[in-house]
């Protein structure tokens, strides 16, 4: 049983200290543990040039135009059997590094693709994807925050987890942190953390939320896109729409339940996007065609170019 630390914080500062600490914690409940920094490593930003979802659905496996440190990065994260993540919050939700993270995951990373991009593979004699894409693997986030901004951090970091259907065991900030080394109830809790990504990972199939009851009863997410007009709300991290509703004093989400079969942490929900997907691009590679389309675009480029520093 293996659990990675990713740490998305300044060298030896506390979200080191933090991610350590559930290290300190899945090592005792028995797994073998390793450490990562994301600040040591080259990640590129994503260019959405599309290549990964053009190879893909081609059947020529799974791959990314850049050259940086992700694909070892990935390696490890799927050669895991757990994850425990530490970052600092930044503007109230998570820092870019890990924002251009998920955005590599994409859908690269998306389970709904990868199952068809298998099967594309097994028809046309193509390269499948790495099988360890397919494997259900469990995954905890902790915001390490300065302040009480802290409110997007959690539907901003399990956004990583939902492309590949990874379990989420424990999603928690820590407002207010700046002492968290020496605040003994905190760092427990931290510690906890690290027991329970490595009790989960022993039974991944079992493996159930660890964390705080959120107000969307389906992934715990607290923060929804509103109607100003009615009650209807959608959930921002798995996409359920509902209606906003305060029952006993208490704000609830409540949803039909066909809704699961659209959300985008479930294969249903994700094929049904992925066909989303194949409407759009069959459009946009239709409206290429046309000459309203190449004058248009003609005069973009005409109009002005970017300027960029002198070297």
């Amino acid at each position: 049983m293996k659990i990675l630390g990713i740490s998305g914080g300044t060298k030896n500062g506390h979200n080191d200290a933090m991610c350590k600490e559930a290290l300190m914690g899945a090592k005792e409940a028995g797994a073998e543990v390793e450490f990562i920094r994301l600040m040591d490593l080259d990640i590129k930003h994503c260019t959405g040039c599309t290549a990964c979802v053009q190879t893909l659905m081609s059947g020529k496996g799974n791959m990314c135009v850049l050259k940086d440190d992700f694909d070892w990065l990935l390696d490890k994260m799927l050669d895991a059997d757990g994850i425990v993540v530490a970052l600092p919050i930044f503007e109230k939700g998570v820092p870019g590094i890990f924002q251009t993270i998920t955005d590599r995951f994409g859908p690269r990373m998306d389970r709904g693709n990868n199952v068809i991009a298998a099967k594309i593979a097994e028809e046309k004699g193509g390269k499948a994807p790495d099988p360890r894409i397919l494997k259900d693997k469990v995954i905890s986030y902790m915001g390490i925050g300065g302040s009480d901004w802290t409110t997007k951090f959690q539907c901003t970091a399990a956004m990583q987890a939902l492309t590949p259907m990874w379990k989420v065991i424990n999603n928690e900030t820590f407002p207010w942190s700046s002492g968290i080394i020496i605040e003994d109830e905190r760092v427990a809790r931290v510690h906890q953390i690290g027991v329970n990504i490595a009790n989960a990972a022993k039974d991944i199939s079992n493996a159930s939320y660890k964390g705080e009851e959120g107000v969307c009863p389906h992934c715990h997410s607290r923060n929804f896109f509103l109607d100003r007009e009615s009650t209807h709300a959608i959930c921002e991290l798995c996409g359920i729409e509902g209606d906003i509703k305060i029952v006993d004093g208490k704000v609830k989400f409540e949803f039909p339940k066909e809704q699961l079969e659209h959300a985008h942490d479930t294969l249903s929900g994700k094929f049904k996007h992925g066909d989303d997907i194949g409407k759009t691009i069959s459009t946009i590679a239709d409206m290429k065609k046309t000459d309203k389309y190449k004058q248009r675009l003609e005069s973009y480029k005409n109009f002005i170019t970017g300027i960029m520093p002198e070297k």
